[in-house]
């Protein structure tokens, strides 16, 4: 591959406009070579990018992450770092043991009682959704994976860690050293639950339901040994963080209700279907992850393009969800695009392609979905109002977020009804 310009600069002005205008500059070929942080890079688009991407015989996660993205989103040592059978057993803890339908839902439910509750405290006043509904996700999870935090302060702080390791991981400068101050303080308190957990005398109690953090505490890699505390804690923040990061999708949802009338009023007379399918679209139309990368094995080639060993390769996930050839009238909003459909393996990518059992594909993939469809479908019933402010969605931010953090006025009375999703 000759030595083409360096993107690291064009990527951190442009944001997730970076990638298609360097395909545009190209033509729009399916790939496109480039450099970033003075590797070769190659930025691969399509239906057959995915497939490729995926295909671990081809591209690989290990050592493909920078260490400032892993020192603040996923931990050193984590499952998204892994391959092959270590990684297929890694995972193993989330698809199997944590990530079931039954602990989908009773999450779920968790969610909807937290933001409820949250908002009835909120009634009459204006409040900043993003803020408030990351505190009603943390303080969910917390309940749900038994890592107990009391009400308030430390559920507050767990909020604003997690916000922010995952608003610093793509940036320099004070976002990213806040993050990584986060990511440790969060780390050090969830060794030290891991190591409480170890030392009760009832924790593997034959018969008895253990909770995230105590299957987490037990989980035994492929090798047969135990996490070591470190490990340990980053999975289980592992948990905690991307949880705590559906706030993003919920307050797109909730942006998506303010612009489109008609959507919300189709979920007040949902069933649950136009809920999900709601979901899926705000996962689609709005930008979360720009790319994602890995490591080419191998000397290899995609289409007309080389692809050398040891270089980077980079899925195109914004342009994918807004490419007409696979999405009629992308920039439109339209959940029924996926009603009574579920989006195929390659479809829709927000959280990767492939398989989430086998591959790497978010595992939390379904927890998001459905956090997304039963809040979307609680905010469509709070009837809630949005002052004037700024709701534009600024493209050269990652993560991006409405730049007021979606304002709402929560109204003063009380619902009509509770909403039975």
């Amino acid at each position: 591959m000759r030595p083409y310009a360096d993107s690291t600069l064009p990527l951190l002005a442009r944001g997730y406009a970076w990638a298609p205008a360097l395909r545009r500059r190209h033509g729009n070929p399916p790939a496109v070579p480039t450099r970033l942080l003075g590797r070769p890079a190659v930025l691969l688009h399509g239906p057959e990018a995915v497939e490729f991407f995926y295909d671990e015989r081809l591209v690989l996660r290990h050592g493909a992450l920078p260490g400032p993205v892993l020192d603040t989103l996923f931990g050193r040592g984590a499952v998204h770092t892994l391959d092959g059978e270590t990684h297929r057993v890694r995972k193993e803890l989330f698809t199997t043991h944590l990530m079931t339908p039954d602990g989908v839902q009773s999450l779920g439910r968790l969610a909807r009682e937290h933001w409820l509750r949250t908002a009835d405290g909120l009634r009459g006043e204006d409040a900043v959704l993003f803020d408030e509904m990351a505190v009603a996700l943390a303080g969910a999870v917390s309940e749900w994976s038994g890592v107990h935090r009391t009400p308030g302060g430390e559920v507050r702080q767990l909020a604003q860690d997690c916000v922010a390791m995952v608003d610093g991981f793509a940036t320099p400068g004070p976002r990213h050293w806040k993050a990584r101050r986060a990511r440790s303080r969060q780390e050090d308190a969830l060794a030290r639950a891991v190591d409480n957990v170890r030392r009760a005398p009832d924790a593997s109690r034959p018969g008895r339901q253990s909770t995230v953090l105590e299957a987490v505490a037990a989980h035994r890699d492929a090798d047969g040994s135990p996490l070591d505390t470190h490990t340990a804690a980053v999975e289980l923040l592992n948990v905690l963080r991307p949880t705590v990061a559906v706030t993003w999708f919920a307050t797109f949802a909730a942006h998506a209700l303010h612009r489109f009338p008609a959507v919300r009023e189709a979920l007040r007379e949902d069933d649950g279907a136009y809920a999900r399918a709601f979901a899926h679209e705000v996962r689609r139309c709005y930008p979360f992850v720009p790319f994602v990368g890995g490591l080419a094995t191998r000397d290899l080639r995609f289409g007309a393009q080389d692809v050398p060993e040891g270089a980077l390769v980079l899925l195109d996930v914004a342009g994918h969800h807004h490419d007409p050839d696979l999405w009629p009238e992308p920039q439109r909003f339209d959940p029924r695009r996926f009603l009574g459909r579920d989006p195929g393996p390659g479809e829709l990518i927000a959280q990767g392609g492939g398989s989430a059992r086998t591959g790497h594909r978010c595992p939390g993939e379904d927890i998001t979905v459905h956090l997304v469809a039963t809040l979307a479908a609680d905010l469509a019933d709070l009837d809630f109002g949005v002052p004037e402010q700024d709701l534009r969605i600024p493209a050269i931010r990652i993560p991006t977020r409405p730049r007021s953090g979606m304002t709402v006025r929560i109204p003063a009375r009380t619902m009509d009804r509770v909403p039975a999703h």
